[in-house]
């Protein structure tokens, strides 16, 4: 039995019901939800553009920027989970697939604290 990483059922669900209620599904293809997935991950990374590195690991609890953090990631998710579920992927089990792929592209013995990307690290 494949372990539970994420959960999406409720909100798949929430966001369908949503979009149903207001006769939105019509715009909801995946062209369209890709690009607002990409917009809010602009929105996102906009909260972090001149930041420090050390103020980005406060973003989200600083008053000045928590709630617009917790607001994009949120965006963030909603359009990710409704993108998913009107392509009919399961995130849960995507997501177990790519970590064990990314596993076996980065062995401890030879990733462990350094950032080169896979196929520049020594073959153990």
């Amino acid at each position: 039995m494949e372990k539970t990483l994420i959960d999406v059922d409720g909100a798949a669900q929430a966001l369908r019901q949503f979009a149903e209620e207001r006769d939105w599904q019509q715009f909801h293809s995946p062209k369209n939800l890709v690009m607002a997935l990409s917009g809010e991950v602009g929105e996102l990374t906009e909260v972090f553009q001149w930041m420090t590195e050390a103020d980005s690991h406060d973003a989200a609890s600083s008053p000045r920027t928590a709630t617009a953090v917790r607001d994009e990631l949120a965006d963030v998710a909603l359009y990710l989970i409704r993108l998913a579920d009107v392509l009919g992927v399961d995130l849960n089990a995507a997501i177990a697939s790519k970590l064990a792929a990314n596993a076996a592209k980065y062995p401890v013995e030879t990733s462990k604290g350094v950032s080169i990307k896979y196929d520049q690290l020594p073959k153990p």
